[in-house]
């Protein structure tokens, strides 16, 4: 990772000063940005150092401080405590962070020893209906995710898992049976995703209106939930049919079925382009269901597994408690499946770590999943992990499936879109086309919504506002975005006015506050970078390109550029604003974000 020489001299001048330390693997020294209510760019925290220095860490300090007194890169080097707080020189800040922007770059990546093969795991819709918001946070955390381990130097493998068979399933289905007069995405002009489930609202409306029936006909039953109804009525016990001969390979309902999903499959596609989301496999549950069985078996024998009195199949998991893996008539349950499911993406791509994006509702699961993993005996278990996030809610209230009422991934893209559209035509005016004005809306309304569903970490049951995050000011994605768009306009005007921006930059002549405090956040970078990667938080570095494009526009606000009192200022303060844009690109990128040439 890059680092200002100054820092890389001390650590060398601590090893030295104390050869008989115990110093840990990888040990550097990490300093943070000064307080704003102190004086300096940088602050050396040495509690810190205390433990593998073995030594007090105000003692530890003050050997700091002398070595910073004599760096020729510090104009200023004050000790309060156990801390030491310097100011760089003009020359030191700028050419060990945005004076070599490329390196700052690339030194973002993770050391070789460190490089993984990961899997992530998201998105993992069910073929009964289009997705929604939900989902959006879903796909998007997992994208996100991958896109960040893969930017610090990881192979990564995305995986979707698609239910595309169960009761739900044969909701919708048995509804188009019923009511949908052969009715085709073609024919209605309706995405086949959003047509299956328009199906399944229908289906639920007339269980709904079979239940109030039932309950009306049977006072007796009043007290009873719908879930336990559904047997009662006519159109459960014939879906619960239609389950049992797509079982048994009826080859009317297997068609039916081949069909619909068909329909849905291409919606899908659709919505996953239009997020720039490409998966390396997808699994369908309908090849995966009756996975796990066999090792269930294999396991009771080894003893992993015992069969309680009714003939079920448990697993002990201590605290946790046991755990049904095999029901007593010897059917699976859900985790049975992704018992056969974890080994099978083992066995196909044979990662070091698989992650899982999934609500915080299955948080248990999970721990009991990779428990059960360990158990068996795989040492690669210790090394599966949940992400687990928290609902998505919108001004407007909750969603609701059954009813209709969620909100539909595609109707918010577009009502994203529609936003950034109505805030370019206000801002541009008939300067620029309508096409232009639409590819512009297109980037700045997607990159908008996930840069407000990744700006809290994902542990969060957040309230996303579509008005709030498509502003052009505020903690934003398109306040981050316009930061670049204008750069590029600085650097098309400097060109238009025959100014060459590639000239030799004497950095020397950037002593400002807000031009420093510039570098001083771009040398964090790739330290941001993989702080994210570890904690598997992208809000990390949003918060982080946050931070920078407010450095950048105090600095842009008080330092002229293009009206620079001279050609080498223009030239220093040209490179700096290069730089700025390539890390804030970088890591809008990483988040999946585009970056319009314009704004």
């Amino acid at each position: 990772m890059s680092s200002f020489k100054c820092i890389d001299a001390l650590a060398e001048f601590l090893k030295s000063e104390f050869p008989q330390a115990q110093f840990p693997e990888g040990w550097a020294v990490v300093p943070d940005k000064c307080p704003p209510n102190m004086d300096g760019d940088l602050t050396v925290n040495c509690f810190r150092f205390a433990k593998a220095l073995r030594s007090a860490p105000d003692k530890i300090a003050e050997k700091v401080d002398g070595f910073f007194s004599e760096c020729a890169d510090v104009e200023k080097s004050e000790q309060i405590k156990a801390f030491v707080n310097i100011t760089l020189t003009s020359q030191a800040v700028h050419r060990d962070s945005v004076g070599d922007v490329a390196s700052l770059l690339e030194s973002g990546k993770q050391s070789e020893d460190k490089q993984r093969r990961v899997m992530v795991e998201y998105s993992a819709p069910n073929t009964n209906k289009p997705q929604h918001l939900g989902h959006v946070r879903n796909n998007t955390l997992g994208m996100s995710l991958a896109s960040l381990l893969q930017r610090v130097g990881n192979d990564v493998i995305h995986i979707n898992l698609v239910n595309d068979r169960g009761i739900h399933i044969c909701k919708s289905m048995l509804a188009y049976e019923r009511m949908g007069e052969d009715a085709t995405p073609d024919t209605t002009g309706i995405k086949g995703d959003h047509l299956v489930g328009d199906f399944y609202v229908k289906y639920n409306d007339v269980l709904t209106k079979e239940i109030k029936d039932l309950k009306e006909g049977k006072p007796e039953l009043a007290d009873k939930g719908d879930d336990e109804l559904f047997l009662e009525t006519e159109l459960g016990q014939a879906t619960q049919k239609m389950l049992r001969d797509w079982e048994a390979g009826d080859a009317d309902v297997r068609a039916l079925w081949k069909k619909m999903n068909s329909w849905v499959f291409t919606g899908f596609g659709q919505t996953y382009k239009r997020m720039g989301i490409e998966f390396d496999h997808t699994y369908l549950e309908s090849d995966t269901y009756l996975l796990g069985k066999d090792i269930i078996t294999e396991g009771l024998e080894r003893g992993v597994f015992s069969k309680r009195d009714d003939g079920a199949v448990i697993a002990d998991l201590g605290k946790m408690g046991n755990k049904v893996v095999l029901r007593s008539d010897g059917t699976s349950v859900y985790i049975t499946q992704d018992i056969g499911t974890t080994i099978k993406k083992y066995e196909d791509y044979e990662p070091d770590t698989q992650i899982w994006v999934v609500g915080d509702e299955q948080i248990l699961h999970f721990k009991m999943l990779f428990e059960i993993m360990k158990k068996l005996g795989h040492k690669w278990a210790d090394n599966l992990h949940h992400l687990a996030y928290g609902m998505v809610n919108l001004p407007s209230g909750k969603m609701k499936s059954r009813e209709g009422t969620v909100v539909d991934a595609d109707d918010l893209f577009d009502e994203m879109c529609s936003l950034a559209k109505i805030a370019c035509e206000e801002r541009y005016g008939g300067e620029v086309t309508s096409e232009e004005i639409a590819k512009r809306a297109e980037i700045i309304g997607m990159g908008a919504l996930k840069f407000m569903l990744l700006k809290f970490n994902p542990k969060t049951t957040m309230m996303f506002d579509p008005q709030a995050s498509v502003k052009f000011e505020g903690d934003t994605g398109p306040y981050v975005q316009y930061a670049c768009a204008r750069i590029n306009s600085i650097e098309r005007k400097a060109v238009e006015r025959g100014f060459d921006i590639t000239g030799d930059v004497d950095w020397t002549l950037l002593n400002k506050a807000e031009e420093k405090a510039v570098s001083v956040a771009a040398f964090y970078y790739p330290q941001v970078l993989q702080t994210a990667a570890e904690k598997m938080d992208c809000s990390v570095l949003v918060e982080y390109l946050l931070d920078l494009a407010k450095a950048f526009n105090r600095f842009y606000r008080e330092c002229p550029v293009l009206t620079a009192e001279s050609d080498e200022l223009k030239t220093a303060r040209m490179a700096m604003c290069h730089a700025v844009r390539e890390i804030l690109t970088d890591g809008l990128n990483t988040l999946t974000i585009q970056v319009p040439e314009a704004m």
